[in-house]
């Protein structure tokens, strides 16, 4: 194929009229050039002065488009900086109103404890100061209780070993015999008559040797005994043991207490 007809078959396709758009008809000047205009020295002049006028025109339309460009951005950047300072006066005033809020309190706080906290404090400590006072008076209150319960058990602790035991009374003789008889010297002890019963051959078998005469008294309490030597006299009656049993104590208890109406008392 040759350059022609690849020509003539690119552009032998009709156009229809519904395909085409806008037509500007174009109409060409003669041939022979009698067609041409000739410009003179002030068509030249005037068409300089328009294309200067486009430039210039457009000149100032780019610069104010710039400018607006360069005034939009300077507005947002202003917003920015408003909405900015406006978040920072907030933060720094919500900071602020704290700070009043709390200093406010505090003053609150301390002149509370400058007048009704202290005499609060004041008050309670004088709750308090009772209520330790009371609390060591009913402590020593129940310290004393309890060793007088101690003291009675203990009361009855002695007189059931003596109803069931006669004979523990006669460690009792031994130690106010040792403390008085010395060199042979005469001595004499005396027991109730149920304690004589019970212990003085016990006693006599005991000390064959030396110079005791055992000698039934009622006047003596039973359990215990007086022991005479040369004058010397030395009380072993429970009454006495027990006073100074329980002296250490802090107690001065008889060992015969005042019975109920209505009680009784074996005499032990």
């Amino acid at each position: 194929m040759t350059a022609s007809s690849k020509y003539r078959s690119a552009y032998t396709r009709f156009i229809p009229r519904e395909e085409l758009g806008h037509a500007t008809p174009v109409q060409f000047g003669a041939v022979d050039g009698s067609g041409l205009k000739i410009f003179s020295a002030e068509d030249k002049l005037a068409t300089e002065q328009a294309l200067q006028e486009e430039q210039l025109r457009a000149q100032q339309e780019a610069h104010a488009a710039q400018t607006q460009q360069m005034l939009l951005e300077y507005q947002a950047q202003a917003q920015q900086d408003r909405d900015t300072a406006v978040q920072q006066a907030h933060a720094q005033g919500q900071e602020q109103g704290r700070a009043e809020a709390a200093l406010e309190w505090q003053q609150r706080l301390d002149e509370y404890v400058a007048g009704q906290g202290q005499e609060a404090a004041l008050r309670l400590e004088a709750v308090v100061q009772t209520l330790q006072a009371q609390l060591q008076a009913m402590q020593q209150h129940m310290a004393q209780d309890v060793l007088e319960l101690a003291c009675d058990i203990a009361r009855q602790v002695v007189r059931q070993e003596l109803r069931a035991n006669p004979q523990a009374l006669l460690p009792v003789v031994r130690e106010a015999l040792e403390m008085v008889v010395s060199d042979g010297r005469p001595a004499t002890v005396r027991l109730h008559p149920q304690d004589h019963a019970a212990v003085a051959d016990a006693l006599r078998a005991e000390m064959p040797q030396a110079s005791v005469q055992w000698v039934a008294d009622a006047a003596v309490a039973p359990g215990g005994c007086l022991v005479d030597a040369a004058g010397t006299v030395v009380n072993g009656s429970l009454e006495k043991r027990w006073q100074r049993a329980i002296a250490p104590l802090g107690l001065a208890a008889a060992w015969e207490p005042e019975l109920a109406p209505g009680g009784d008392d074996d005499g032990i």
